[in-house]
């Protein structure tokens, strides 16, 4: 049987994970906080025909070797936590993270997740939560009748409470950093969560040791780009064609073999 039917195949599945990965990313080109993915690959294992550095004579060797390659195959996806463009929107609990950094979210199973989606929202408890009500670590509760609430640089949260006329602190945020960012399991929903690969996070207050900012009244959006998106799927499609011509080629081949008999 050629090698090259199968080699062609393992090009033509590596393709469509290529496509995966690519559509996944234009499908979020709006969502807000997303990290596009990448995909990697990696070449098999070669069949080797004649070893390099083969003796061919009693005082001489091969300077190369034969080595036919098997295909390819999918070495990781991988999250790319570039910063995406800041949008206004006016509204005072949305708040962008610029630089590093994580806010914290309890899930329902007690869990702790990760976002960087600040798309802020307060619940009939007062509680700020995510869009889908998960509460935002550490607690923060607005208290009844406050308004102007504000939210500085380094996560003060203050708000002007009933008849005062003047801000009180009512809370903080605070954010999380990985060793690994990339190691983050995608939960879907916008939030991340630890695993070994990422290490262990660590908190702080948002401008220090590193960590980002907090901008109020501006949500991130993803870090998507639309048109590197669209060229990965151009060659992405003409790899697949290409990778499937081989394949009927080999047929031809065997169908020529199969004339000659």
């Amino acid at each position: 049987m050629i090698r090259s039917l199968w080699t062609g195949t393992t090009g033509m599945r590596g393709q469509q994970l290529n496509i995966d990965v690519i559509a996944n990313n234009l499908a979020n080109v709006s969502t807000t906080g997303f990290k596009k993915s990448k995909a990697d690959f990696q070449d098999l294992l070669y069949q080797t025909m004649k070893v390099p550095g083969s003796q061919t004579s009693t005082d001489t060797e091969s300077p190369t070797g034969i080595m036919i390659g098997l295909g390819v195959k999918p070495a990781a996806v991988t999250k790319i936590f570039t910063q995406g463009d800041l949008i206004q929107t006016e509204n005072e609990l949305d708040v962008a993270i610029e630089g590093t950094g994580f806010l914290q979210v309890e899930t329902p199973n007690g869990t702790t997740a990760y976002t960087r989606a600040g798309a802020l929202k307060r619940d009939s408890n007062g509680r700020i939560t995510t869009s889908d009500g998960f509460p935002i670590l550490p607690a923060l509760t607005i208290p009844d009748g406050a308004r102007q609430i504000s939210i500085s640089e380094t996560g003060i949260v203050s708000a002007i409470i009933g008849e005062d006329t003047e801000s009180t602190e009512v809370g903080n945020l605070e954010l999380a950093t990985f060793t690994n960012n990339a190691g983050l399991s995608a939960m879907g929903k916008n939030l991340f969560q630890e695993t070994s690969a990422s290490g262990t996070a660590t908190t702080g207050t948002p401008g220090s040791d590193g960590l980002g900012t907090l901008i109020q009244t501006y949500l991130e959006g993803s870090n998507v780009n639309i048109v590197e998106e669209l060229a990965s799927m151009i060659t992405t499609q003409r790899a697949y064609e290409i990778n499937s011509k081989t394949i009927q080629t080999s047929d031809e081949m065997m169908q020529t073999t199969n004339q000659l008999i």
